[in-house]
């Protein structure tokens, strides 16, 4: 088992679920918090966006981190971003059971709402997005549909 299956299985646990939604489907609150959790296996919140920055995602990791209107990004820009099948996005999506254009294109839709409400004054918080209790909550409420 590789460190991001541990990361992302300890958030399911963290968020008191199997790894599934209500839906049945993946449940992306802990999916996600395993992404953006303190010792996550990229390095956080701050390692995932220096990681889509590199991939060319700069411009709209900024608009999400800032006060003002988040940039809309494409399952396939984060895909590039996130090393497509064999990179993040793949690991994600083979955990989530889905294909890697649907992980995108989830992560697509709920990455620039996180970051946002992540980082409320426009600056990414000095102690990273915290552990995968202080995200679990807040992703769960805004995430849960």
């Amino acid at each position: 088992m590789g460190l991001l299956d541990q990361v992302l299985g300890a958030a399911t646990q963290a968020l008191g679920g199997q790894g599934q939604g209500q839906s049945g489907g993946p449940d992306w609150p802990a999916l996600i918090a395993g992404l953006l959790a303190n010792g996550s296996g990229q390095g956080g919140l701050a390692g995932l966006l220096q990681q889509l920055q590199a991939g060319g995602l700069g411009e709209h990791v900024q608009s999400w981190i800032s006060t003002g209107t988040n940039l809309p990004v494409s399952g396939s820009q984060l895909g590039s971003a996130l090393g497509g099948a064999g990179g993040l996005l793949g690991q994600l999506a083979q955990q989530a059971g889905v294909s890697h254009a649907e992980a995108g294109e989830q992560l697509s839709q709920l990455l620039p709402q996180i970051i946002d409400r992540l980082t409320p004054q426009g600056q990414l918080p000095q102690g990273g997005a915290g552990g995968l209790g202080d995200i679990a909550g807040m992703l769960g409420g805004l995430l849960n549909r």
